[in-house]
């Protein structure tokens, strides 16, 4: 076997233990699993249920009704801050002591980096299926086909990992819980400066001009097209978010370097 494949293979071991001890806690730890499965129901029913006289303002037009306009904000929202939340704990494992024992026992500490990765995707499917569930059983229209949802969901995943990427870069450089606001507002900032209630066409004032170029616009469009199959901003959507993929990859590599050198 070459260098190449034993690289592989222990970024693998590594990415693998880390998530299988990631989701064993999340899973068996209450005060972990319901803030983030509470937190995005208390907003599906404060902005679909209690807001959903906005979805007869004059100029408000969505085939899908109100609930599944609201819906895409609100599967937006839980997927960064499945990502965000992610980070949250990789910081703590910091605080621990964990995450120090393990940089010092890891063949590929990139591994470590990537098993987070998929904790923060295991824990998103687990909260946008609840989210998704209980979106259908209160009257949520869906009038996109098979092919708009499987977009709809891997746009999901996409901002999961934008998500975990900006976070876990943080937690790699500070490794300790109260960096948690430096996490979590810009994630808030992108995206309640975005057309959350309304389509961007209604907003006024600055607000529109900031969402025009805030690139959760272009998550919530594009969303908001698959789930009403009308297509809208997907091409644009996908591509901001790859390039944050990308970007925030590097900051969160070079996090880890931070740590290294720390270590």
């Amino acid at each position: 076997m070459n260098t190449t494949s034993r690289s592989h293979g222990g970024l693998w071991r590594v990415a693998w233990t880390v998530a299988w001890r990631g989701m064993h806690t999340y899973l068996r730890r209450p005060d972990l699993i319901f803030p983030s499965l509470i937190f995005p129901l208390v907003f599906f029913a404060s902005f679909a249920g209690g807001l959903s006289a906005l979805g007869k303002v004059p100029g408000f037009r969505f085939p899908a009704g109100y609930t599944a306009f609201q819906f895409v904000f609100v599967m937006c929202q839980s997927a960064m801050f499945s990502g965000l939340f992610t980070g949250f704990t990789l910081a703590f494992d910091f605080e621990s002591g964990f995450a120090r024992r393990l940089m010092l026992a890891a063949e590929d500490r990139r591994g470590i980096a990537l098993g987070y990765a998929m904790v923060a995707l295991a824990r998103a499917a687990i909260t946008l299926s609840l989210v998704t569930v209980v979106a259908l059983i209160s009257g949520m229209k869906i009038t996109g086909d098979g092919v708009d949802i499987v977009g709809l969901y891997g746009l999901a995943a996409l901002l999961v990992l934008v998500g975990y990427g900006w976070a876990g870069g943080v937690a790699f450089r500070f490794r300790t819980i109260q960096a948690g606001p430096l996490m979590q507002t810009p994630v808030f900032l992108i995206l309640f400066l975005a057309p959350v209630y309304v389509p961007l066409a209604l907003l006024k004032g600055w607000i529109h001009d900031v969402a025009s170029v805030n690139p959760a616009t272009a998550f919530l469009d594009a969303g908001r097209g698959l789930i009403s199959g009308v297509q809208n901003h997907t091409g644009l959507a996908y591509a901001c978010a790859a390039g944050l993929i990308v970007l925030f990859a590097i900051w969160l590599l070079s996090g880890l370097r931070a740590a290294e050198r720390a270590t």
